[in-house]
C-alpha cells in the first residue's frame, strides 16, 4: 500500500505542475496584465513600469519559473485589489467554501445513494421511476433558479432561513440544498447501474440459493461492492462543488473561495485568480487520490499495479 500511495502521489504532483503551468499560461493570454491593472487612460510609462515591477517583461517561461520557486516557497503572490498575500485570503475564504461543500455532498448522498440502490434492486417500478425522475429534474434544472426558488419559497414565502450571508450552519442549508441537488444526477445513476450489475452477478444468485435473507444479501454483499463506483463519482463531485460554487456563494452572499474567485475576476486581481484555480485543482487531485485508497480498502480485489 505504500508503494502505491508514493507512486500515486508523485503522479499527483506532475498533475498539480501542469495544470499551474497551464492556469499560468490561459491567464497570460486573456490579455495584457500591465494594460489591465493599470486602468484606462494610464500612460505608457505607467504601463512599462508595471511590466518590469512585476517581471512581465521577461520571457514566458522564465516568469513561470520564477513563480513557481515562490509558489514552492509558500508565496503565491499578493493581491492586486486587497494588497494582501494571496495565501491569507485563500486560506480565510477556503472554511466557509468547504464547509458549504461538505453540507451538500453529505445531503446528495443521504438521498442519491438509498434512491439509486432502491431503484437498481427493482429496475421498472414506482422507485426506480421515481430515482430516474430526479436525476432528469436534477439535470435539467438551472442552479441559479433552483437557488432563487428556494430564497422565494423558504426565505421569503415561509422565512424558516435565512436567505444569505455565512454566519452559522442555517445560513449555509440553502445554499447545500441547490449545490446538492445539482450533484444528485450522477450519484443515483451510477449508484442505480451498480446495484442492478451487483444484483446479477454470480455471487449473490449463490447468496440466494445458500436461503441468505434479502437484507443479509443486500446488505453483506450488494451494497459494499456497489459502493466502489460510488466513491468515485462522489469524490469527482465534492470537488465540483468546491470549484463550481461560484454562483451559489454570489447569490447567497457566502464569502468563499467561489465569492473571492469572482470579485478577483472582476478587479483583474491575477494572482488571486490563479491561486483560486490551483486550490480547487488540488483539492481534485487530494479527492481522487483519497477516493481510490477507500475503493482499495473496500474491494480487496482492486489490484495495486
Amino acid at each position: 500500500m505504500a508503494y502505491y500511495i508514493a507512486r500515486r502521489l508523485g503522479l499527483a504532483v506532475l498533475v498539480m505542475l501542469t495544470i499551474s503551468f497551464m492556469s499560468f499560461l490561459m491567464l497570460k493570454m486573456s490579455g495584457d496584465l500591465a494594460i489591465s491593472l493599470a486602468g484606462e487612460g494610464s500612460g505608457a510609462d505607467y504601463v512599462e513600469f508595471l511590466r518590469k515591477t512585476y517581471g512581465w517583461d521577461k520571457p514566458l517561461p522564465v516568469q513561470y519559473w520564477n513563480w513557481l520557486i515562490k509558489a514552492l516557497q509558500g508565496d503565491v503572490g499578493t493581491s492586486f485589489y486587497y494588497g494582501s498575500p494571496v495565501l491569507s485570503l485563500i486560506a480565510e475564504r477556503l472554511p466557509a467554501t468547504l464547509s458549504l461543500g461538505a453540507m451538500a455532498i453529505a445531503m446528495a448522498l443521504a438521498i442519491a445513494i438509498p434512491l439509486g440502490m432502491a431503484g437498481g434492486r427493482a429496475p421498472g417500478s414506482i422507485i426506480d421511476r421515481i430515482a430516474l425522475f430526479i436525476a432528469l429534474l436534477g439535470v435539467s434544472t438551472p442552479i441559479f433558479w433552483l437557488s432563487f426558488l428556494l430564497i422565494l419559497v423558504l426565505g421569503i414565502q415561509f422565512a424558516v432561513l435565512p436567505i444569505s450571508g455565512g454566519g452559522s450552519v442555517r445560513h449555509l442549508v440553502m445554499p447545500a440544498m441547490a449545490l446538492a441537488f445539482y450533484s444528485m444526477p450522477a450519484i443515483i445513476r451510477i449508484s442505480r447501474a451498480g446495484m442492478i450489475e451487483v444484483m446479477r452477478s454470480e455471487y449473490i444468485r449463490t447468496a440466494r440459493a445458500k436461503g441468505l435473507r434479502p437484507w443479509q444479501i443486500y446488505l453483506h454483499h450488494a451494497l459494499r461492492n456497489t459502493l466502489v463506483p460510488v466513491v468515485a463519482v462522489a469524490s469527482v463531485q465534492f470537488g465540483f462543488l468546491l470549484g463550481g460554487s461560484v454562483v451559489v456563494e454570489n447569490i447567497f452572499a457566502i464569502h468563499g473561495i467561489g465569492y473571492l474567485t469572482w470579485e478577483a475576476i472582476n478587479q483583474n486581481d491575477y494572482p488571486v485568480v490563479q491561486a483560486a484555480l490551483l486550490a480547487v485543482s488540488a483539492a481534485y487531485v487530494v479527492l481522487t487520490l483519497l477516493a481510490d485508497i477507500v475503493n482499495m480498502m473496500i474491494d480487496p480485489r482492486i489490484k495495486l499495479e
